[in-house]
């Protein structure tokens, strides 16, 4: 009996997006989808609108997976800083199977710039990030644990912007040591 073709679709869509992240949109062709899916070209053409469709589908299943765990980690129990700590030392140490960099830092260089599509689709997930951390740091403000005369809203951006440094760092080689320094440095401005 054949598999549902949505159990297909999602074993897709995740091979696509692990394919694009480690490769980027242009350096992923059609042969790679095929051989990281295990799909024919017709069978992907036929369940995708096209390589571009595929690539948005893959963007929103990292931002489903990866924002989802944002928002969980900064609405638990932790104190604010360790909740910070934490999303710094994903990026440090990001899981083994994980390519290298991160697909949003990807996607914002390569295709935002002339792809008004994936351009919105980034910054509606880049203000869910900041958001979640943004309350995180209100609410480790109201605790006391982050002094209460700092910008939530300009150290949320500032937690992006450091994530997104060193998945660009990592992506180019750095050393474990120097991107554990930026992160260390970065837990001085909490």
């Amino acid at each position: 009996m054949a598999r549902p073709r949505t159990f297909e679709e999602d074993r897709a869509v995740e091979a696509a997006m692990r394919a694009f992240w480690d490769a980027g949109y242009e350096g992923t062709s059609t042969q790679d989808l095929c051989a990281a899916t295990g799909l024919g070209r017709s069978s992907i053409y036929n369940t995708f609108d096209s390589k571009r469709d595929l690539y948005e589908r893959a963007l929103r299943r990292y931002h489903e997976e990866r924002t989802s765990a944002l928002i969980e980690l900064m609405d638990s129990d932790l104190p604010a800083p360790e909740k910070i700590r934490t999303v710094l030392w994903q990026a440090v140490d990001p899981q083994a199977d994980s390519p290298a960099g991160c697909l949003v830092v990807n996607s914002l260089v390569e295709l935002a710039p002339h792809d008004a599509g994936i351009a919105t689709l980034l910054r509606r997930d880049g203000d869910r990030r900041v958001a979640a951390l943004r309350g995180a740091i209100e609410r480790g403000q109201a605790r006391g644990e982050i002094g209460a005369d700092k910008d939530a809203q300009a150290l949320a951006h500032f937690v992006v912007a450091t994530v997104s440094g060193i998945s660009v760092a990592a992506r180019g080689g750095t050393g474990r040591a120097i991107l554990e320094s930026i992160a260390k440095t970065a837990m001085t401005a909490f």
